[in-house]
């Protein structure tokens, strides 16, 4: 069997699309392009295997909600944009979106990396968690709508603001009880959930930045800026003033 396949998705339902792809993956496909897309759901959820297999996935089209869905080490570059879930419970692998992507990006991510080069939805990063060394990663180069990082209990979210639109979302870090939050740019106080601190970042937090923003450039030199001069830009860190913000709500 070839080492790479296309698919054509014209008409081809969810559950038909994804059939194809795991077949592909069993029997030694390992870079699939996906033509024709539009709107099918789920695409790249039903890939693990005992034996880790892997699989490069891009899509040209628009993919529909929960892309990426449970995602154990593939990576899907999307050449487009991308509808609502991307990275649900996202476990590892990467993901890229050559465009903007939908609401809740992120949600309940557990492990691996996400790249958005344009902006995205409400309720980003919602619940996104760590464990141990498993650390999620999403870098989202333009900005992102209400409730960024709402419940977020692990992991790293960088917005660049890139595309100079100054960040507008309110309710960033309501109820956030773990991770960290990079935002380049200014944000006012009155944006921020009660339970985040916003501080200037310091020599661990550029190293961090540094890495991921690297990475962000080298998927996306379309965008016209280096690292250097993204780095030379103010960033503030929001992080969460509690492990546990409502514990007041449950305890007597």
């Amino acid at each position: 069997m070839a080492r790479a396949a296309e698919i054509d998705a014209t008409n081809l339902q969810t559950k038909e699309l994804n059939d194809r792809l795991r077949d592909l993956m069993l029997s030694g496909v390992k870079q699939v392009n996906i033509r024709n897309v539009y709107g099918q759901r789920y695409i790249g959820t039903r890939l693990y295997t005992p034996e880790h297999l892997k699989m490069e996935i891009e899509i040209f089209g628009t993919p529909g909600n929960d892309l990426g869905a449970f995602l154990y080490g593939h990576k899907i570059t999307v050449h487009g944009n991308a509808q609502d879930g991307v990275g649900n419970t996202m476990d590892d692998g990467e993901i890229v979106v050559e465009g903007r992507a939908g609401d809740v990006l992120g949600f309940s991510m557990r492990g691996g990396e996400i790249y958005v080069r344009d902006n995205c939805g409400y309720r980003t990063a919602l619940h996104m968690k760590e464990y141990e060394e498993k650390k999620p990663v999403l870098v989202v180069g333009g900005c992102t709508q209400d409730f960024l990082g709402e419940y977020m209990a692990g992991g790293i979210v960088i917005i660049l603001d890139l595309l100079g639109q100054t960040h507008k979302a309110n309710f960033i870090g309501t109820g956030m009880h773990g991770g960290v939050i990079y935002l380049r740019g200014h944000v006012e106080a009155y944006q921020l959930g009660g339970q985040v601190e916003a501080s200037p970042i310091d020599e661990a937090d550029r190293a961090v930045l540094e890495r991921y923003v690297s990475r962000f450039v080298e998927r996306f030199p379309e965008n016209g800026k280096s690292q250097e001069e993204i780095m030379k830009s103010q960033f503030f860190r929001l992080r969460p003033r509690s492990k546990r913000p409502y514990s007041n709500l449950y305890t007597y």
